[in-house]
This record gives C-alpha cells, sequence and structure tokens, in this order.
C-alpha cells in the first residue's frame, strides 16, 4: 500500500468521486477513501437530479436510471393539486437515479482512471505541519497509518468533521438542518412518471413531503422539516408515518433511511492551505429544495480542475485555490444558492392560508419555463399580500437583480 499520493479524497459519494476521476484523468496519484463498506448504501437522499443538469457531466446508463419524470405535482395545504407538465416544468422535469448504482458507477469511473480506492476507511485526523494539511491518519480494520498527500479534498458531507478538524467551522445551525426520514414503498398507487411534492405545516413545517417515483407502484416517500420543528412526537418519522397511513395504508416499506441536509448558506471559504471542500461538506445543496446531486458533481470536478493546475504549478496554498471557491461563487450554482436560500426564508414563515393562495393563483398562469426564479416572480405579481412580506423581507429587489 502506498503511503504518499498527488491527492487524498476523504468520502466516496458523488462529489469526492468525480473529484478523484478529474484528478486521476489527468495524471495524479489519487487515493478515495469511503468509510463505509459499500459505496452507495445506505442511501442519503431521494434520488432525484434534473435531466439539463444531469446531461451537463454524463450521460446516464440505463441502470442508473429508476424513473424518467415528466411531471411535477405540487400539493398545497387544501388539497389543490397544481399540475406542471413537461412543457411547463422546463428544467424541474429529470431522473429519479438508484443512487446505489450511480454513486458506486462514479467510484468505478475514478478507479478506471487510476484512482485508487479503500472502503471502510475512515479518516480519523488531518496531518497538520506548520497550519497546513498534508494529508490524514486513516483507520482501516483496526488498522491506523499514515497518508501523506500534496493535496486533500473533503467530501465527508454534511457538517464535514474533516474540515472542522483542519480548523474550517462546518457547523450548521439547528434551525438550518432539515431532517428527514423516508421509505421505499411498494404496492401504492401513484404516477410512475410525476413526482410529487406536498406541502403544508401540518404535515411538513419547513419543509415538505415528497413521492418520487421508482417503479410501478414503487417510490421514494419522505419528509424534511425543519430541524427546530422537531419534537417528540412530531419527528420526521411521525409526519411520515402519518402521511403514510393516509395516503397509502396498503402500501409496504421495504427500506428506511433517515438524516439531514444543510439548508443553509455554504461555507463562507471552501479552500485552506493543500485543503479543497466539495459536495455536502462545502453546504452546497440547495436550500430550498435540499437537493445536492448537481452541486457534487460540479464542485467535484471543478476542484479536479482548479486543483490539478495548483498541483502542475508547485503551489496549492490557499491563494492558489482560490479560484475554486470565487468560480463556484460567480457561477449558475452560486447564484442559484444566494437567491434560494432568501426565498427558502420568507417561505418557512409562511402559514397555510398563504401557501394555498400561492399555488392557486400560480396553476392559473402560463409558465412557459417553471424554474424557481419564473415562479417567484410569478408569485410576486399574482399576490400583493405575499409581494408585501417579500418586500418587507428585502426578497423582492434581491429577486429583481437577477
Amino acid at each position: 500500500m502506498k503511503r504518499e499520493y498527488d491527492v487524498l479524497v476523504v468520502g466516496g459519494g458523488p462529489a469526492g468521486a468525480f473529484a478523484a476521476k478529474t484528478f486521476a484523468e489527468k495524471g495524479y496519484t489519487v487515493l478515495l477513501t469511503e468509510k463505509r463498506p459499500a459505496i452507495g448504501a445506505p442511501v442519503r437522499c431521494a434520488e432525484g437530479v434534473g435531466k439539463t443538469l444531469m446531461h451537463e457531466f454524463l450521460k446516464p446508463e440505463d441502470s442508473w436510471v429508476a424513473a424518467e419524470i415528466e411531471k411535477a405535482n405540487i400539493i398545497a395545504p387544501d388539497g389543490f393539486t397544481m399540475e406542471l407538465e413537461p412543457e411547463k416544468a422546463g428544467s424541474e422535469v429529470g431522473y429519479v437515479l438508484n443512487r446505489k448504482v450511480f454513486d458506486r458507477d462514479l467510484v468505478w469511473m475514478a478507479a478506471g482512471a487510476g484512482a485508487d480506492v479503500q472502503v471502510k476507511t475512515r479518516a480519523v485526523s488531518p496531518i497538520m505541519e506548520k497550519g497546513e494539511v498534508k494529508g490524514a491518519i486513516l483507520n482501516q480494520g483496526g488498522s491506523t497509518y499514515e497518508i501523506r498527500a500534496g493535496l486533500t479534498i473533503a467530501a465527508d458531507g454534511v457538517e464535514s468533521k474533516f474540515s472542522r478538524w483542519c480548523g474550517v467551522d462546518t457547523t450548521v445551525p439547528f434551525r438550518e438542518i432539515e431532517t428527514c426520514a423516508q421509505y421505499l414503498m411498494t404496492g401504492i398507487d401513484i404516477d410512475p412518471n410525476a413526482t410529487d411534492f406536498f406541502v403544508g405545516n401540518l404535515i411538513a413545517p419547513g419543509g415538505y413531503v415528497w413521492i418520487f417515483p421508482k417503479g410501478d407502484k414503487i417510490a421514494n416517500v419522505g419528509v424534511g422539516i425543519g430541524g427546530d420543528r422537531s419534537k417528540p412526537g412530531n419527528r420526521p418519522v411521525d409526519y411520515l408515518n402519518r402521511f403514510v397511513a393516509k395516503n397509502f395504508p396498503n402500501g409496504k416499506t421495504i427500506e428506511l433511511i433517515a438524516g439531514g441536509v444543510s439548508v443553509c448558506q455554504p461555507l463562507s471559504c471552501t479552500v485552506a492551505n493543500n485543503l479543497m471542500i466539495v459536495g455536502d461538506a462545502a453546504r452546497v445543496s440547495d436550500p430550498l429544495t435540499g437537493g445536492g446531486i448537481y452541486a457534487a458533481l460540479y464542485t467535484g470536478q471543478l476542484a479536479g480542475d482548479v486543483g490539478s493546475k495548483a498541483l502542475e504549478n508547485g503551489d496549492t496554498s490557499s491563494h492558489a485555490l482560490m479560484p475554486y471557491d470565487s468560480t463556484w461563487r460567480s457561477s449558475y450554482l452560486g447564484k442559484a444558492l444566494e437567491r434560494n436560500y432568501q426565498i427558502k426564508e420568507v417561505f418557512i414563515k409562511m402559514n397555510d392560508e398563504d401557501l394555498n393562495a400561492i399555488i392557486h393563483s400560480v396553476s392559473k398562469m402560463n409558465l412557459t419555463d417553471f424554474n424557481t426564479l419564473n415562479l417567484i416572480k410569478s408569485i410576486i405579481s399574482a399576490n400583493p399580500k405575499i409581494a408585501i412580506k417579500l418586500g418587507k423581507a428585502g426578497l423582492k429587489s434581491f429577486i429583481d437583480s437577477f
């Protein structure tokens, strides 16, 4: 086993795998480590991704796609359904993935490009010398050893422990962790080509319920709520159980996952000396939806591109790596994260009456390109009451600037 690499990647999710693949394709020696014994298991998300966004990086394999989504339904607290057909849904249509297969194949791509891979291998601390990251101390099968690297990539998920050990504050405010529970269910009556989103303070305070199809009568059914809304008897799994009992009383649960996703602003800086932070570890999941697959692929690839140039120049200081941080912030991703955070802060404070009014009014509009920005602009124009609330929050002028 080698003890020194050009690049050490801590975390084998999409961000880490794509970073490892990018570095390896450019000829650098790479070690990718994953603390779990199997890549992609257990699944940690609802598995949805926009079609256009996915094609920006990869042409999906048939085995990755559990369902191709053609439309979306948004269900108001009063039960009214707003249907978004393909011609309206725009960038919101996409795929529900088989993440166990997708994540594994991304790591196989990295390995095929030349990266070494170690599973059930946990980073227990960074190697720090004069304030610079020089690799990590790893534990595998009870054995502890050092891996030294010119550049280390932190891809270890929400509230990245590795980055925190390196001196980066990765703490997410409690109210800005969306706590989630999800069942993989079978034997349920659903539209296999439509995603459903239910909103309302009685069923998902500070969040929403989702149904993401994975085949005929099979779907991910989950709920996410604000971290500060979870209480005994009203935990995410309690809300989920009540929703399932009402809507799918004869359905069968074959898998349960639970976890948290950050719905806060990104880290204030995603580089340090010899360190780059990617994906959920950088807190770049969408604060409005919680989606993070696109952001993971984008930041993983960008880290590989920028980090490779830094290695080539023999300078992996925070200054040399800063183009990574500034590039993603000024990109479509960075602007969307900034906008959606501001929107989220307003929407989580709305009551069910406001939510009903919004969904009823928007359903009557001709949205030829349904995306978050166009939706919010339409809400402002159609709902004077909501527009006043957005204006008080400083959001209307913020939206108009885009």
